[in-house]
């Protein structure tokens, strides 16, 4: 009967073990997920942006400062790769396509143009999903990072092989808030 009590206890204790380890696992995996997902609706925002800058372009061509610096922050932000540098390119690049979309409102014409009002609602649906994108991918992050740190998981965090990941964090509160497309 002992040697029984003592199989289930070893059983037990091998069946929690794995838990908090599979646990580690996929809040890691999540996190990686959300991460992607940031990085989809970023691609698909800078895949918009040639669009954009051609049609005003059109419109108001001696603005070549602004487009110059929408290409470059565009430039930047495809080439970033860690948290905080996808974050500070973020920034860069939506303080210019604020500018770009600042210039725009000084032409009817182009504020009136079909191709002009589609894409400035793709950007705007495209800035709303990389919002939720960022919140998703903040949310899982901080659940990896509390189960790193409470017990009875943080004693399973070597053998995961898992760390704590940084916040997406935008520095510039201006830029915590999505370009205004509205016209």
């Amino acid at each position: 009967m002992e040697l029984w009590i003592a199989l289930g206890a070893v059983a037990l204790l091998i069946v929690f073990l794995v838990s908090q380890y599979n646990k580690l696992i996929r809040l890691n995996v999540a996190v990686d997920e959300a991460w992607a997902q940031i990085e989809v609706q970023l691609k698909r925002r800078s895949d918009l942006i040639p669009n954009l800058v051609e049609t005003v372009k059109g419109y108001a061509s001696h603005e070549s400062a602004t487009f110059e610096k929408v290409v470059q922050a565009r430039a930047a932000a495809t080439s970033a790769t860690a948290v905080p540098d996808v974050a500070a390119a973020d920034g860069m690049l939506t303080q210019a396509l604020r500018g770009l979309l600042a210039v725009a409102e000084n032409y009817p014409d182009l504020k009136a143009s079909a191709n002009f009002l589609s894409l400035q609602e793709e950007l705007a649906t495209t800035e709303n999903k990389v919002s939720f994108a960022r919140q998703f991918y903040n949310d899982n992050v901080r659940a990896l990072n509390v189960a790193i740190k409470t017990v009875p998981s943080s004693f399973f965090v070597g053998f995961a092989k898992v760390s704590e990941r940084e916040f997406y964090e935008v520095d510039d509160p201006q830029d915590r808030n999505a370009p205004k497309v509205q016209f």
